[in-house]
């Protein structure tokens, strides 16, 4: 298992449930993090319980359904003078269950494809050249596993299409040193998942950071957080591995 002590972490969607779980897992192993939010007062909290504990980190703030506010973020993030080595590509939102889905509107579709494709894809091609360039990098984007629900068809088909955008991205990483990889936490009880969740979110860990460990010819793998469930880190990555 590759250590990351000492990397930059971004990780977006860290104010809460599994981003904010990731976050402290990260933490845990020494690594440095930056704490996306669409405020920094949303992560205040936690920098600040995570600089008491000795770990270097910083908020940055972007609406991820507001793409010019993500390329600031990342102009921001460039500026701050870090290299970012991980992202956990974590945030995410479903806008609706539409009972009634042939009266789904357009906006769920653009809201959907923002937040959930468009966002992470950006923050992908921001940093894959600068990794790729210094040998090494691990990039996990979260995705889902609901199908054939029509009554969620924009987070679906958005969550969909970055699959698709993660798997064509790793195909072209080998001998690169970076691993690009997607990860599925699971119906677990957080503010997107609801309150009937099966899942607590603490079962997702630690198979939605599990990518950011893997060796470097691990790519476009979906790891499902469920199947890594009670392992510990090192035992979740050996499996990992050999997916």
């Amino acid at each position: 298992m590759i250590d990351l002590k000492g990397k930059w972490v971004l990780i977006t969607g860290a104010s809460r449930g599994l981003g904010r779980l990731a976050a402290k897992t990260m933490a845990d192993r020494g690594c440095n993090l930056i704490l996306q939010s669409r405020d920094t007062a949303h992560t205040a909290s936690l920098e600040e319980e995570l600089k008491a504990a000795g770990i270097k980190c910083f908020s940055a703030a972007a609406d991820l359904n507001d793409i010019p506010s993500v390329m600031k973020m990342l102009e921001d993030i460039d500026a701050s003078g870090v290299d970012v080595d991980v992202v956990l590509n974590n945030a995410g939102l479903q806008i609706a269950y539409r009972t009634d889905y042939c009266t789904t509107p357009p906006e769920d579709f653009t809201v959907s494809f923002n937040v959930n494709t468009t966002a992470p894809a950006m923050i992908c091609y921001h940093f894959l050249p600068k990794m790729i360039g210094r040998g090494f990098g691990r990039i996990v984007n979260t995705t889902s596993g609901i199908d054939k629900e029509p009554e969620q068809a924009g987070y679906s088909a958005a969550k969909a299409a970055l699959d698709k955008i993660t798997k064509d991205m790793a195909s072209r990483l080998g001998g690169t040193g970076v691993a690009m990889n997607l990860t599925d936490p699971g119906w677990c009880r957080t503010d997107l998942g609801g309150p009937n969740a099966p899942n607590a979110p603490e079962s997702a860990l630690p198979g939605v950071v599990v990518g950011a460990f893997v060796d470097d010819e691990v790519n476009g793998q979906i790891f499902r957080a469920q199947e890594f469930t009670g392992m510990s880190l090192e035992e979740a990555v050996a499996k990992a591995n050999n997916i």
